[in-house]
């Protein structure tokens, strides 16, 4: 039925969607990043690999409504953010596993530095406000900030500013340690104050 749906609109003339090889293609063009990008918004790797499945399927499921010459990125990265916003609300009155208190558990020593780098960095990242991390992460999934601006309805200033802020505010929590955690959210409470 969607295949006689494409052909009636190519037919009249209509804007086109994509067959379903090439919307296969396209959403397996960019998995890798739609992954991270889930990463790094949620902060667990099996949560975001589900967020990141579950915006295909929708995806798939609405695939009759892309419209071929936008841009198919932002479109799914679209539906990925406002489905992990919309889990986050659902789940907000969860407890959550809490990765601090389990490393607290464990006694066994880490055997891989990079891991601890990287776990570093994973927590950092999760200290900073919401805006600004997920900014950074769609720059880190190779977005320019063009597309960062149309998926998260930011002017590009904005979205540069998040960004700097938020690269300056990660350098001090890498840098200083938890130490900064306080500054960095005092920081960014102001400088959230001063975009309204």
């Amino acid at each position: 039925m969607i295949e006689e749906r494409e052909e009636l609109q190519h037919r009249d003339g209509a804007e086109s969607t994509l067959s379903k090889e090439q919307f296969k293609r396209e959403v397996i063009a960019i998995l890798p990043q739609l992954r991270s990008f889930a990463r790094g918004i949620c902060g667990n790797r099996d949560l975001a690999d589900d967020l990141a499945q579950e915006a295909m399927m929708r995806a798939w499921a609405s695939r009759h409504t892309f419209k071929v010459g936008t841009n198919f990125k932002a479109w799914m990265f679209i539906i990925l953010r406002n489905r992990c916003y919309s889990m986050a609300k659902k789940n907000s009155r969860m407890v959550t596993w809490d990765p601090e208190a389990a490393e607290r558990i464990l006694v066994a020593p880490a055997t891989q530095h990079v891991g601890i780098d990287l776990m570093d960095v994973q927590r950092a990242l999760e200290k900073l406000p919401t805006e600004q991390r997920e900014m950074l992460m769609l720059v880190a999934a190779d977005m320019s900030y063009e597309e960062a601006a149309e998926i998260t309805g930011c002017a590009i200033g904005t979205v540069k500013s998040r960004i700097a802020r938020g690269r300056v505010a990660l350098k001090r929590l890498l840098g200083e340690g938890d130490d900064s955690e306080d500054e960095v959210a005092a920081t960014a409470g102001r400088q959230r104050a001063g975009e309204r």
